[in-house]
């Protein structure tokens, strides 16, 4: 798989764009393709930051904070709503390792999970309304972007907590070498620019709330399941995305 496939993958796999075979996939591919996650968040941030830039020039407060968090949802067809929504299933509902991976594999949606899903929507609708339309657009590019890094940080650094017998995707051996890690990097600093050159103080401080609330989802995975899902790299994207926005809003 060259790298111009990679990226394709990699966008397949994190939106709902009609790009990539998916037919005839090396065993690997997702390994390949997670390199490519955060250069796949700047699509998916650069048409939310569009569309609040666009929604801007017709309507002030919520509204233009709610297209966009609403567009990024439909473009990746809701796929890490749905990952935090299980999550917190699974994990505020389940007493057993076993009983929590069950119930993050049942399609309904439980009390938990509704509560993380209204939550985290109320939260960066709410943080991007406080951001000037150009600085919340900034901070759109520079969450999606850095919270795709953190899923394949996390898929480097935890090992596979699911029954791979029953999921249509290898997650298993997902490590990257030191030249796919330095492409995540790389991507997620350019995406990261505007924002850092337009407000060092909102980066600073969304990186570092971004990067508390990805680890309050690492840990607990790490000690109720024993490492990561899909479902629980849908939440630490997630719990990214939440902490980077309330941290640039709160350096506005």
């Amino acid at each position: 798989m060259g790298e111009t496939a990679a990226f394709l993958h990699a966008l397949r796999f994190m939106t709902i764009l009609p790009v990539a075979d998916s037919e005839s996939l090396e065993p690997d591919w997702l390994v390949r393709a997670s390199r490519y996650f955060p250069a796949a968040g700047i699509v998916v941030g650069a048409v939310s930051a569009l569309t609040l830039v666009v929604a801007s020039h017709f309507w002030s407060g919520f509204v233009p904070a709610i297209l966009a968090v609403a567009a990024s949802a439909l473009l990746t067809g809701a796929l890490h709503e749905d990952g935090l929504a299980d999550t917190a299933d699974g994990f505020g509902g389940g007493r057993t390792r076993d009983s929590r991976l069950a119930i993050m594999k049942d399609s309904r949606i439980g009390t938990y999970g509704a509560l993380a899903l209204g939550l985290t929507l109320l939260l960066r609708i709410g943080a991007l309304a406080l951001l000037a339309p150009w600085s919340a657009a900034a901070a759109l590019l520079a969450t999606h972007a850095g919270a795709r890094a953190a899923t394949t940080l996390a898929m480097n650094a935890l090992p596979y907590a699911g029954d791979t017998s029953t999921t249509r995707i290898t997650y298993s051996d997902a490590a990257l070498d030191r030249s796919g890690l330095l492409i995540v990097l790389l991507v997620t600093f350019a995406a990261m620019l505007p924002i850092l050159v337009k407000s060092p103080s909102a980066w600073f401080s969304g990186a570092v709330l971004a990067s508390a609330c990805a680890f309050a989802m690492v840990a607990p995975a790490r000690r109720l399941i024993g490492g990561y899902t899909g479902d629980v790299l849908g939440a630490i994207e997630q719990m990214f995305e939440v902490g980077f926005l309330l941290g640039a809003a709160a350096a506005r």
